[in-house]
């Protein structure tokens, strides 16, 4: 079944779905195949005593502003940046002119997904930049990246998460992340692997590596209705290939993006 056509039919699965940190079933009568679905949540839990924030990002707090006992409801007041912990970013989060949050469509959030286990590169050197022969070289194992997906980089950082080795930084205040090449997102766009509405998905804060300011690869990925997924987790639970992902999250009116459970869809 095309993925236009099951769009529908994923977001009403999911909402019968209940998710946690590790894999759960749906419903036999799952409209998004006939078999089984298996749903993972590739999101950290927010909690302001563990949540590492960008440099420069508002700080995310939580308020009890109302408790059962006094109230008769329990309420928590959200302070947050909208790429606090685990999100997605719209085209216009870095590029003025292309789409918002509110101007993206279903479909745009809904997308294959393929994994590229990096981890022992990204060990090695923490600057790492996924290369072109990285991807060729999963592709001879696992057959070429569908047009318009997900590619999802595993570095190993998630294990890092609410920790201060998340950050990277070195005595001069410079942080260290793992990433993708310029050439090599390039390459994905123009091959139409991450086409019109694809995109890259980390377990770091960003798709660029931690040294580069000028945020050289976000420019390109963020076009046209290409998203980027930042800070996953989980990803040990997300297989190589044959998976879909679907953002959830709110829709902020002209919105960079959303902190968002992210679901992972398994064959």
């Amino acid at each position: 079944m095309r993925r236009r056509e099951i769009m529908g039919a994923a977001a009403a699965g999911l909402a019968g779905a209940m998710v946690s940190g590790s894999a759960a079933e749906a419903s036999d009568r799952d409209p998004l195949r006939g078999a089984r679905q298996r749903l993972i949540s590739l999101s950290h839990v927010n909690d302001p005593a563990t949540t590492n924030v960008y440099p420069g990002d508002p700080p995310f707090e939580l308020e009890t502003i109302a408790t059962i006992e006094k109230d008769g409801f329990y309420l928590q007041f959200v302070r947050e940046g909208e790429h606090t912990g685990t999100h997605w970013g719209a085209p216009g989060h870095f590029n003025a002119g292309e789409a918002l949050a509110d101007d993206l469509d279903l479909g745009d959030l809904f997308l294959p997904a393929v994994k590229i286990d990096v981890r022992d590169r990204c060990a090695r050197n923490a600057d790492y930049e996924v290369t072109i022969d990285d991807i060729k070289a999963w592709e001879r194992r696992h057959g070429r990246i569908p047009d318009e997906s997900m590619v999802i980089i595993w570095t190993g950082w998630d294990a890092k998460w609410g920790t201060d080795a998340y950050f990277n930084f070195d005595d001069g205040g410079t942080m260290h992340q793992p990433g993708f090449a310029l050439d090599t997102v390039q390459w994905l766009a123009g091959t139409g692997r991450i086409g019109h509405r694809g995109g890259t998905g980390t377990d770091t804060f960003s798709p660029d590596v931690g040294t580069d300011t000028t945020y050289a690869v976000s420019l390109l990925v963020y076009q046209r209705h290409r998203i980027s997924l930042e800070i996953l987790a989980n990803l040990a639970a997300l297989p190589p290939t044959g998976a879909q992902i679907l953002c959830g999250g709110h829709i902020n009116k002209a919105g960079a993006g959303s902190t968002a459970l992210i679901y992972g869809i398994l064959p």
